[in-house]
Formats: structure tokens, C-alpha cells, sequence
């Protein structure tokens, strides 16, 4: 068990797990699968609604840090009455002083973030995931959803894989099944940023990550 060092760039503690994770595949999600925890080509979301996990542990929705008018999208625990955010997907690319953002499946099978209407605007921020699908891929049947792990995945009804997870894109965080480390073949780096501030989530001074020599170390380093 290790405990997540924090100082004065950290908001919070939080508490890390070192767990062996099988991660359920897509079919037997489905088979239990919630209107409300899921976003779909027919179903998106906006500004001031969420999605929830199945068993209620997660929220997905927008929100501002502090007292700023700049809007982000991320993943909070639902039954703490202090918001409590472990992931945010456009840390560095808030929706500036606007409640008319969407999250929305683009054409190409994308989760993305829009400041408006999708059809008429350019995405803020997508998962970008035909970097890491070789095989074409039809949008009407995928949908993202929200498991009680915290964890966002990708799922396409004809397949039993996730296609993508936000646990493979973590920010300061650390939940129970996510790994710290690198996986060269697919280009991921599990490493962990601290936020600007506490009003601000973009990418701070501080990384948590395993060392590139071999050696299995983890290191937490001030930029």
C-alpha cells in the first residue's frame, strides 16, 4: 500500500493501491447497461446534467473549480458532499465563461467536448481514438460508460475489448486499477500531474511516475 505524498501544490490526499485488475469485457457491460450512465450518438450530454455509474460511486459531468467561470469536464466521487474530482478530460482546454458546453460521439467513434452546438462548432477535445484502432469502426454502435472503478471506457456492441479508457489517460489521481509505468507498444505513459492550483486542474509543477532505466523506481519530481 502506498500513500500519495502531498504538499502545497497538491489539493488533496488520496491513497494508492498496487492491485492486480481483470477488467470486464464489453459485452457483459452491456448486458447491464444503464440509461444513465452511458453517452451515445443519440444520447449526449450538456452542461449541467451528468451521467452516473451504475452503482452510483461516480459522476461524469462539467464543472468549475473554485470560484472560476472556466468549464471542464470531469469525473468526481457522486456521494461526496464536497466535490472531489479524480479525473478531468480538458485540463488544458476549458470552455471559457459558457454553461453551453456538449459532450458528444463525434462521427469518427471520438468522445468530444464542444462549446455549443457539435455541428456548428470545431471539438475542444477529443479522446482521439483512430490512433489506436486500426480497424474501421462504426460510431452508431459505441457508447462511453461510467463504471463504479471511476473509470470512462469505450465499448462498441459488436466487439467484448474496451477501445479506450480514461484510465490510460490519467491526471493527478491514482484509483485502484489504474498502473503507473509505460506501455511502449501503444505509446501510453501512466504518469500522474498535479493541478496548477487548487481553482486551477491544467497541469502543474509536479509528475509521479515510474523511472524510464529499468530500474522500477517511482519518482515524484518538480518541474
Amino acid at each position: 500500500m502506498f500513500h500519495a505524498l502531498y504538499d502545497s501544490t497538491i489539493r488533496r490526499r488520496s491513497t494508492l493501491q498496487l492491485m492486480d485488475s481483470t477488467m470486464p469485457a464489453c459485452f457483459f457491460i452491456d448486458q447491464i447497461r444503464s440509461v444513465t450512465d452511458t453517452i451515445t450518438r443519440n444520447k449526449f450530454l450538456r452542461d449541467g446534467e451528468t451521467i452516473v455509474s451504475n452503482g452510483g460511486i461516480y459522476a461524469l459531468g462539467f464543472f468549475s473549480p473554485g470560484n472560476l467561470e472556466k468549464r471542464y469536464v470531469g469525473i468526481w466521487y457522486n456521494k461526496i458532499q464536497e466535490q472531489t474530482v479524480v479525473w478531468v478530460a480538458n485540463r488544458d482546454k476549458p470552455i471559457n465563461n459558457s454553461s453551453s458546453g456538449i459532450v458528444n460521439i463525434d462521427e469518427k467513434g471520438n468522445l468530444a467536448i464542444f462549446n455549443g452546438n457539435s455541428s456548428s462548432n470545431y471539438a475542444i477535445w477529443v479522446t482521439n481514438i483512430l490512433s489506436t484502432i486500426s480497424d474501421n469502426i462504426n460510431s452508431s454502435t459505441l457508447f462511453y460508460k461510467l463504471l463504479d472503478s471511476g473509470n470512462l471506457v469505450l465499448c462498441d456492441e459488436n466487439r467484448g475489448d474496451f477501445l479506450w479508457q480514461s484510465f490510460d489517460y490519467p491526471t493527478d489521481t491514482y484509483l485502484p486499477g489504474m498502473k503507473i509505468g509505460w506501455n511502449w507498444k501503444a505509446g501510453l505513459d501512466w504518469s500522474f500531474t498535479s493541478w496548477k492550483s487548487p481553482d486551477d486542474p491544467s497541469n502543474g509543477n509536479y509528475t509521479f511516475s515510474m523511472g524510464r532505466t529499468g530500474s522500477q523506481e517511482l519518482f515524484l519530481k518538480k518541474a
